[in-house]
């Protein structure tokens, strides 16, 4: 059963940029791993500090070993520094039929 996962990030203003840039090189080694069906990843249009994945796996497997990845290292090490708030995962269910 596929999986669908809200991921909410809140920055201090003044690491803003620098968590954006480590986010945003998530998106292509993520959406190149094998469980992967889409990683979006947003800002807040009103809160530049806000950023946002949306994020469909395969399988909860899947989404684990994605937590397990080389390539989030960088991000999850420097996590105390740069969030102004924990990380924020909401866990979806589909009620409608995929796209």
């Amino acid at each position: 059963m596929a999986v669908t996962i809200i991921g909410t990030v809140i920055a201090h203003p003044e690491t803003r940029a620098e968590l954006e840039d480590l986010l945003a090189a998530q998106v292509a080694p993520t959406r190149a791993e094998p469980g992967c069906i889409n990683y979006d990843f947003h800002v807040d249009a009103g809160d530049p500090c806000v950023f946002v994945f949306y994020e469909n796996w395969k399988s909860q497997e899947d989404l684990e070993t994605h937590m397990q990845m080389p390539h989030l290292r960088p991000l999850l090490s420097e996590i105390g520094r740069l969030l102004a708030a924990p990380i924020e995962i909401r866990h979806l269910r589909m009620l409608s039929n995929r796209a």
